[in-house]
């Protein structure tokens, strides 16, 4: 498990680091299609960029890649929730961790606010990965859904973002070493963020179940 989540550590930061936009982009989209890639993690890197060569990049900018990112990791999602609905996103989600938790807490969100849980969500931990396959389910118009999707993942990114950028010059001196040679510092903070949100996850769908179990 641990080489497979450094791996996946590496290839996030030589994403990033390589493509810059483009990568915050391809990133933030496979996040908020329900993959464990956790914008906790992205969109503060994407600051650091801003701080280590602002003449390159902007942090507003790199907020909007990052909702663009979301945007399109966010349609894949409504899509299949429209088409396979419920069954087949329980069935089929739990092989890249989608619990039945954060489902219903999803749902019931979706349920209780409409459409402008779309935009509310998005600045949500959890459930802003997750709204999007109860839109679907829900027939929720896809133009209003993008767009809502697009205005509520904007702050969220450019705050994160911007958090990267003000940390920037602690992270330079973790970080300085990782460009020349993977610096072992910043790969095991990483592989703890990412190790942290799995046991999470699995942890947390585990004991779910139990309370539904006992609540029967």
């Amino acid at each position: 498990m641990h080489s497979v989540i450094a791996a996946v550590t590496h290839w996030i930061v030589a994403n990033i680091t390589a493509l810059g936009y483009y990568g915050i982009v391809i990133m933030m989209g496979i996040e908020s299609a329900c993959i464990p890639l956790p914008s906790e993690v992205i969109m503060p890197f994407g600051g650091y960029l801003v701080y280590s060569d602002p003449t390159k990049y902007n942090v507003w900018i790199m907020g909007v890649a990052g909702a663009l990112g979301c945007v399109w990791g966010s349609a894949l999602a409504y899509w299949v929730g429209k088409l396979g609905g419920r069954p087949f996103v329980m069935k089929y989600g739990k092989y890249i961790l989608v619990r039945q938790k954060d489902m219903d807490r999803a749902d019931a969100w979706f349920q209780k606010h409409g459409d402008a849980a779309i935009f509310f969500s998005r600045l949500l931990p959890v459930v802003r990965t997750f709204i999007s396959f109860p839109a679907g389910i829900s027939g929720m118009r896809f133009d209003r859904f993008l767009l809502y999707t697009f205005l509520g993942s904007f702050p969220w990114c450019l705050g994160l973002a911007y958090v990267g950028m003000i940390l920037g010059k602690e992270w330079d001196t973790r970080l300085k070493g990782y460009f020349h040679g993977a610096d072992a510092v910043i790969v095991v903070v990483f592989v703890a963020l990412i190790a942290l949100y799995i046991y999470h996850h699995v942890k947390g769908e585990r004991d779910y179940k139990k309370e539904l179990e006992r609540g029967k």
